[in-house]
């Protein structure tokens, strides 16, 4: 059980740490172009997204740890694509808000949801609480997705 603690620890960490550095990042964007852009009246308030990716990073970090916690014979694989999905999730904000790459952006997070799919999958194969605990994260990132694309055209 100490083990599992540990590993629940440092996978939250982690997510949380890129997760924060991927926000501060970006934090200028924000306050900056993002602001006069044209968005749909449906786009959230920027004060919502910093606690919705806290409680995100959160799950995926006790997800990725009960995967790691295993022995399963595909736990290598699983891990893999979470970390592809998670290099592809920091990559979208910087494209978006850094590289003011909206149309980019949408391609890539196309490409992060196929990946957080294929995650969800091969964690379901090893631990069906550990797919569960990433589903929220992809229900934010379709949203996203439709935001992302709409905001495309919006700009276009």
């Amino acid at each position: 059980m100490k083990s599992l603690i540990l590993k629940i620890t440092v996978c939250i960490g982690l997510c949380l740490m890129l997760g924060l550095l991927s926000g501060f990042s970006t934090a200028e964007s924000i306050n900056g172009w993002f602001r006069f852009i044209n968005k749909p009246t449906w786009n959230p308030p920027n004060w919502i997204f910093g606690p919705v990716w806290t409680v995100l990073y959160i799950l995926m970090g006790i997800a990725v740890a009960l995967i790691w916690h295993t022995h399963h014979q595909n736990k290598k694989s699983a891990i893999t694509f979470f970390v592809i999905q998670f290099v592809l999730n920091i990559a979208w904000s910087f494209i978006f808000f850094n590289l003011q790459a909206i149309g980019w952006a949408f391609i890539e997070i196309i490409a992060m949801l196929f990946y957080i799919a294929i995650t969800i999958l091969s964690f379901y194969k090893i631990s069906k609480p550990a797919a569960w605990l990433m589903t929220p994260y992809l229900i934010w990132v379709l949203f996203a997705t439709v935001l992302n694309g709409t905001i495309w055209h919006l700009n276009s």
